[in-house]
């Protein structure tokens, strides 16, 4: 090969070198790029509030768990409505700690943190807190009020009226007045949303003392009277020429631990006993059944009591059944009653 070829081979493969090089170059370059580009934080777990949710309390913001070594936290405070929805950032609340103010009470609190790094920065935002209690205790707006009939037998509902301060929870009392409202007793045990009106009722009033409690403190609220407890004992009807089944009503069932308290009322054309028949059911188990022996004399409100047997101490939909039976056979319609069991026993 002459000399003049081989100058004009080496000026060739000098030429292709540069162009690899070049490309070598900017694929290099796109690649830094992209790795600056990913190494901004990246949050691994939510920041957290820290603290009391309660006016004239500080909250104080963890800034949660990032990747990439941010170097710096910003805070940005926020009100949302009572649901946890809605919310909007607060003027000024833009530091790592923040003063509940009386303008919070019965809303709720979250927090966004932003990190940064030198590549870049992302935000994350706590879960809201719990409703705002106020400095106070709850103030009551509108009176608790009783819904249902006042007759024996019958059930009574406790609703809770209105409330500001950020309430957390409501207790009941349920009290025997006299006809006119007044001289007001507590009655031992009557303390849930709900009450069943009983014989000793009859010829009086009834009420319910709602007390709402927030983190400050406990406010009670007393409904109105009702109006007289009648009684459920018709009068007395002619004997019938045929004897005709008894009838059966479920009037409350409800778990207290691994008891459960049903009352029902059972009228029968016979003075003689008649045999209620209680049946347990859970779906996916073995139902269960008792029997009870009870009077109607010809109509009254009983109340029984039981233990849950064991593999109906679970969560899920519990069903009682009730039937009455009478001294000749003659069987009432089934009625029932169900409860959900959010826990196990």
């Amino acid at each position: 090969m002459s000399m003049h070829a081989r100058r004009r081979r080496r000026r060739r493969l000098v030429a292709v070198l540069s162009i690899l090089g070049s490309a070598a170059i900017a694929v290099t370059v796109a690649t830094s790029a992209s790795a600056r580009i990913a190494a901004a934080p990246q949050n691994q777990a939510l920041p957290a509030i820290i603290g009391q949710p309660q006016e004239g309390k500080t909250l104080t913001a963890g800034n949660g768990t990032w990747s990439n070594s941010p170097t710096s936290f910003a805070y940005q405070w926020q009100q949302c409505d009572s649901s946890g929805n809605n919310c909007s950032n607060i003027s000024g609340g833009t530091q790592k700690t923040y003063p509940v103010a009386g303008s919070d009470a019965d809303k709720t609190l979250r927090v966004q943190v932003t990190a940064t790094n030198a590549d870049g920065s992302n935000s994350a935002t706590s879960k809201v807190t719990d409703v705002v209690s106020s400095k106070g205790g709850p103030v009551n707006t509108a009176a608790p009020t009783i819904s249902g009939t006042p007759k024996v037998g019958e059930q009574l509902d406790a609703t809770n009226g209105s409330w500001t301060g950020g309430v957390r929870s409501f207790t009941y009392q349920w009290q025997r007045c006299d006809s006119q409202g007044g001289s007001c007793v507590s009655v031992q045990g009557a303390t849930g949303g709900s009450y069943g009106v009983r014989s000793a009722d009859t010829g009086n009033t009834l009420r319910v003392v709602v007390t709402a409690t927030n983190l400050s403190g406990s406010t009670n609220a007393v409904s109105s009277p009702t109006s007289l407890v009648g009684s459920n004992v018709p009068a007395p009807a002619p004997k019938p020429a045929v004897n005709r089944a008894p009838t059966i009503k479920y009037v409350s069932l409800r778990r207290l631990g691994h008891r459960v308290y049903a009352r029902f009322s059972v009228c029968d054309d016979s003075r003689k006993k008649v045999t209620v028949i209680e049946r347990d059911v859970m779906p996916g188990r073995l139902g269960y059944v008792r029997r009870f022996s009870v009077a109607p004399v010809p109509c009254g409100t009983h109340a029984r009591s039981w233990m849950l047997i064991p593999r109906f101490r679970h969560v899920g939909r519990f069903s009682s059944s009730l039937r009455a039976v009478d001294k000749s056979g003659r069987s009432s319609r089934t009625v029932h009653r169900t409860l959900f069991f959010n826990s196990s026993l």
